[in-house]
């Protein structure tokens, strides 16, 4: 009888102890930064307020006092405390930009959701600006207001107090001592839901579209059918054509397109990395691009060699041609071309400007290397090119085969005696269907070191999609050209200024794919027409 007394004594403290571990264990999975991610990407209840044709919405769905904590958790070692203030940095100064101090007014009551809508400018009126933010608790946001329009109020800020559709709206002009006097309204909605905005008028308007379902972005099915196609992520962004080209960067040729409905996009942060996942609906269906699947994969499993770009084209002489109206060679045409100028190498020119793809293209320290299928380009089509260009074709044996070489004679001058040379331009290995070419015999040679490549392929891999087929245009870059690149991309700027801080000494690598998307369903529903009616960006950026 004691023994079993016993038994069940020690039974109970194993429960007790494993109870308590579990619940331990609950509460830090709930607190741990590392939560932010992996979460389904859904319309958050502030979307009511957000109108469909807004110019530009942020919905993000993670906790913004988390960010820094994440930021850190994620970061090499050396790098935690610098990531760790970064991200601190870039999330006060983005509140900042609303005249919002975080930690001061915001830290301790503000919830996990927060949304940003843009309006465009209206006559001679300034684009206007709608801030919703989530509350903890219903007195969190109430103390806030209560704090808020005190300070301002004591700052020389005239209020007007007023209801309008049953809600109480705050506004004034003024600003805190020290700062230009600015338009502000206020309105608590449910006493959990605070909106700030730019001026009364910006106020009423989310006010009214929140009483239509067909007004407001919460109704919008085609917005949440985007949704369920991206899947996850820790933030939301929709954008119209025109803040596509102000605010996004995106180049005219897409943005200019009458076709063009706007973007959808999903951003979701991966350790280290941050992806972004987005759709552009057009009003016509588009050309359906392949991809080339199978004939691309087996270029990739054959390329080799250390690369500071990696690229697959699925048809580089339609994107070349000026007659292809697809917004992808229309994007990517201009890229080609003054990239194909800056290398200065006619060789890559006449190969890239006859291949219907599919083709890769390593750019080394050898120089550049391209692989295609055996019969595309043909090599007559690009010998007759070359010849052109004053190229003179010739055969090299090397180890048991012929390398097909194109050389020029050039004119040397050593200790004062006057010699020619012939210098190689490109040089041609042939196996069974697949031809490389090669700016240098060397870029040929290491082409056998696999291994070398795999850093590039690790970065296109992790652009496909499970179980889909992959996007027809893809590039990889190493550290140095990714953060040429974003450099040039104006709101990395933006991002840049808001935190107060140069970033790009974080960025290692950068990769991107395009292309229409091939997944059913894709197109709009009911229009009869073949092809599908969205392109599909994914894009991928590392920090070291």
């Amino acid at each position: 009888m004691k023994a079993r007394s016993f038994l069940l004594a020690v039974a109970a403290t194993v429960v007790l102890l494993l109870t308590t571990a579990l619940g331990l264990w609950w509460a830090m999975a709930q607190q741990s930064p590392l939560k932010i991610v992996g979460q389904p990407l859904v319309l958050p209840r502030a979307a009511r307020f957000v109108p469909r044709n807004a110019s530009l919405s942020l919905h993000w769905l993670a906790d913004p006092g988390r960010m820094p904590a994440y930021a850190q958790a994620v970061a090499p070692v050396s790098r935690r405390r610098k990531a760790r203030d970064s991200t601190q940095q870039l999330r006060d100064g983005a509140f900042a930009l609303a005249g919002l101090d975080f930690v001061g007014e915001l830290a301790d009551w503000i919830g996990p959701q927060v949304s940003l809508s843009l309006f465009a400018p209206v006559s001679d009126a300034p684009a206007g600006w709608v801030l919703a933010l989530t509350s903890l608790d219903q007195d969190g946001a109430k103390r806030f207001l209560q704090r808020f329009w005190q300070t301002r109020s004591l700052a020389g800020t005239d209020l007007q107090i007023s209801r309008y559709r049953g809600m109480g709206v705050i506004s004034g002009r003024g600003a805190l001592l020290g700062q230009d006097p600015q338009p502000i309204a206020t309105a608590l909605i449910d006493d959990d839901l605070l909106l700030i905005a730019s001026g009364r008028g910006v106020l009423e308007q989310s006010l009214d579209v929140s009483q239509l379902d067909a007004l407001h972005q919460l109704g919008d099915e085609a917005l949440v059918a985007d949704l369920q196609q991206l899947g996850r992520g820790a933030a939301l962004l929709t954008a119209d054509p025109v803040a596509m080209a102000t605010w996004l960067g995106m180049p005219r040729s897409i943005s200019d397109d009458d076709d063009l409905v706007g973007l959808v996009a999903a951003l979701e942060p991966k350790g280290t990395a941050l992806d972004l996942d987005a759709v552009l609906r057009f009003r016509q269906p588009l050309g359906g691009s392949g991809t080339g699947g199978l004939q691309s994969q087996s270029l990739m499993r054959s390329a080799g060699g250390s690369a500071s770009a990696l690229a697959l084209l699925s048809d580089p002489a339609g994107l070349l041609s000026p007659h292809d109206q697809d917004p992808v060679a229309q994007w990517l045409a201009p890229v080609l071309e003054e990239t194909l100028q800056t290398l200065g190498a006619e060789g890559a020119s006449a190969v890239v400007g006859l291949d219907a793809g599919p083709l890769l293209w390593k750019q080394g320290e050898e120089g550049w290397l391209l692989g295609t299928s055996s019969d595309q380009p043909g090599l007559e089509a690009v010998d007759a090119d070359l010849q052109v260009k004053g190229l003179v074709r010739s055969a090299l044996p090397s180890d048991g085969s012929a390398l097909e070489v194109w050389t020029r004679l050039a004119r040397q001058r050593q200790r004062g005696e006057a010699s020619l040379q012939a210098q190689l331009a490109v040089a041609l290995e042939r196996e069974s269907g697949q031809d490389w070419w090669g700016q240098t015999l060397d870029a040929l040679t290491t082409r056998q070191d696999h291994s070398a490549l795999e850093p590039r392929l690790d970065q296109l891999r992790a652009l496909q999609d499970d179980g889909a087929a992959p996007l027809a245009q893809q590039l990889a870059l190493a550290t140095e050209p990714s953060r040429a690149q974003l450099q040039k991309w104006r709101p990395w700027s933006l991002i840049q200024s808001v935190a107060g801080r140069p970033l790009l000494p974080a960025v290692h690598e950068l990769a991107l794919a395009v292309g229409t998307d091939q997944e059913e369903g894709s197109g709009e529903e009911g229009d009869g027409q073949a092809g599908s009616h969205r392109l599909r960006l994914r894009a991928q950026l590392r920090f070291g």
